[in-house]
């Protein structure tokens, strides 16, 4: 099966009321720890790079690392570029083999988002490439992105955004963050479902997008601290809201630092008990599996995707 674009996994995933998970890759082992597990539970799978992926392993690796998952699987695979700062980086995507790419227009002026994204519409559509658009800032960091403050999504400017530019998924701000480390001790993380009904009134059957989704499971934060890590207790979002939301307008789930944690718990416990290996195949076989196990449970357990390919 050759690389596909999101549209037609968006339109069941919307009409079935499940989310499809988008996760970011940055070398071999996560590329095959992600379709391992979604090819063997029947997913689909959005495979994401950065730009810090395509920094660190360039893009023409990542390129065929993603060749390879396809020629392996026999599951839809949507090739994305996520978070997309420019005309040229989206259009460098597009002409590499990219089948969807982000422009993130949000930290513009609205009118600067909209002729921005606009562009990269424009010339996506003309080579059969889906574009995602965003609305609204999410706090935290992730790679180049970052910002101190959020700002919600306002449902009443996403008609006019979305029918000006032409772009086929959005992304909203309703109250999730880039990064690990999204709350402290204490908080009450609440995702706005409010904004969500109310987008989702607006735009029938539209494909919504949630950044910065990873919730760390606790298991994974009490592995690294029993390893000698130090990461709070209290982050992340806590699943069962983003299952609620994968019922709704949400189509797509992006999903990048849990595995990114699950990988160091694994290489952190495998060398306290191998202290003395040295060969990557080994702890990196561990990081691996972490990653399997990772988006498995959260194709079953909160995307609700398995058996949706």
């Amino acid at each position: 099966m050759a690389l596909v674009t999101s549209t037609e996994m968006f339109r069941k995933a919307y009409d079935e009321g499940y989310a499809v998970g988008a996760f970011n890759v940055n070398n071999m082992e996560i590329v095959q720890g992600i379709t391992e597990a979604a090819n063997e539970l029947k997913a689909p799978v959005i495979l994401q790079c950065s730009a810090g992926a395509r920094k660190y392993a360039n893009g023409v690796y990542l390129k065929n690392l993603v060749a390879s998952a396809v020629e392996l699987t026999d599951i839809p695979i949507v090739l994305h570029l996520d978070h997309g700062a420019d005309f040229d980086i989206c259009k460098d995507c597009i002409d590499s083999g990219f089948t969807s790419v982000m422009i993130d227009g949000s930290s513009k002026a609205y009118e600067d988002n909209i002729a921005l994204t606009k562009k990269v519409v424009e010339y996506a559509h003309s080579k059969g490439v889906v574009v995602e658009g965003e609305l609204g800032t999410l706090a935290g960091k992730e790679d180049d992105v970052e910002n101190e403050f959020s700002s919600y999504t306002r449902p009443e400017e996403v008609e006019d955004f979305v029918t000006r530019t032409g772009v086929d998924s959005l992304a909203i701000a309703i109250g999730t963050s880039h990064g690990a480390y999204k709350f402290k001790p204490g908080d009450k993380p609440q995702l706005r479902f409010d904004i969500l009904e109310e987008v989702g009134r607006r735009l029938p059957g539209f494909p919504i997008v949630l950044h910065g989704a990873s919730s760390v499971p606790q298991e994974f934060v009490r592995t690294i601290n029993e390893l000698g890590g130090r990461m709070p207790d209290a982050i992340g979002i806590p699943e069962e809201m983003l299952a609620q939301a994968a019922k709704m307008a949400v189509c797509k789930i992006n999903i990048d630092s849990d595995i990114r944690l699950g990988m160091t718990a694994a290489i952190r416990r495998h060398f306290v008990e191998h202290p003395d290996h040295f060969d990557p195949r080994q702890y990196l076989g561990d990081a691996r599996v972490a990653v399997k196990e990772m988006v498995a449970h959260k194709i079953v357990d909160v995307l609700g995707c398995a058996g949706k390919a």
